[in-house]
């Protein structure tokens, strides 16, 4: 899973801890859905999103509303065309694992990428090569931070979406789910009857 350059970078880390990251997107509102995969960092660190926020670039400038008036969401952009510079959509992601030369390590890194390291999103390749194991699944279910039952969900059902054999690999995460979620059943069920 080498680093992409330039069509699919997305932002730069801005905040950065061993355990998740915050990227601040290039553009408004282009973030990668709830439960992506995106990397950072040479070699590269893997994260999955499990975060997304839009909110002004200047805290003690809060937002008010501006559209009473406009005909739509678009006409409102087009009349307050500075929008596009007072707000940023940021988006966090949890550590899931890391390349150490040709070698991908569903663990933690021993350093937490750098800030302003470029994130790109995963491609789809990209993402069935890092699901040749599911270990990282015990980092999201318990990272003790944000993460959901959703965020979980989404980044299974990409897993699933992203392999040729969609109808193996959704047993294979099926049963990865109930190794780890063997003492919550309940959770444990209300992933699987969502599971594409």
């Amino acid at each position: 899973m080498e680093q992409l350059a330039g069509n699919n970078r997305i932002g730069e880390v801005i905040e950065s801890s061993t355990t998740a990251f915050i990227v601040q997107s290039y553009r408004l509102y282009n973030t990668p859905p709830l439960g992506s995969f995106i990397q950072t960092g040479s070699p590269p660190i893997f994260g999955v999103v499990c975060k997304i926020t839009t909110e002004p670039l200047d805290p003690t400038r809060p937002i008010i509303a501006r559209g009473e008036g406009a005909d739509s969401e678009e006409q409102l952009y087009k009349d307050n065309p500075q929008l596009s510079r007072l707000l940023t959509s940021r988006f966090e992601a949890l550590i899931v694992g890391h390349r150490a030369g040709q070698q991908i390590n569903q663990h933690l890194p021993a350093l937490p990428p750098r800030v302003h390291s470029f994130v790109n999103s995963c491609s789809e390749s990209e993402v069935v090569d890092f699901s040749n194991h599911l270990d990282f699944i015990h980092l999201l279910l318990n990272s003790g931070s944000i993460v959901t039952e959703e965020t979980v969900l989404a980044c299974m059902n990409q897993l699933i979406q992203a392999q040729p054999l969609q109808s193996d690999f959704r047993t294979k995460v099926g049963r990865a789910l109930a190794k780890e979620l063997s003492s919550d059943i309940r959770q444990l069920t209300s992933i699987l009857r969502s599971l594409m």
